[in-house]
């Protein structure tokens, strides 16, 4: 399975690294991804999704989790 989160998008991204040297070397940045149960209120069915750090934080918020 790729690295992606399932609610916001977020997805492992491409950029340069910059030594002290201005050299360019690629690298990659990983997204902090979690495996969450989220229990469905309507149904009360239990999902298995794979969360972003952000994700996470954003339901407990809206209290969801």
């Amino acid at each position: 399975m790729s690295r992606v989160c399932q609610l916001t998008w977020k997805k492992t991204s491409t950029w340069n690294n910059v030594s002290h040297s201005v050299r360019r070397t690629k690298r990659k940045f990983i997204p902090n991804l979690f495996w969450k149960n989220i229990k469905d209120p309507a149904t009360g069915l239990i999902m298995r999704i794979r969360l972003s750090a952000n994700a996470i934080r954003t339901l407990k918020k809206n209290w969801v989790l």
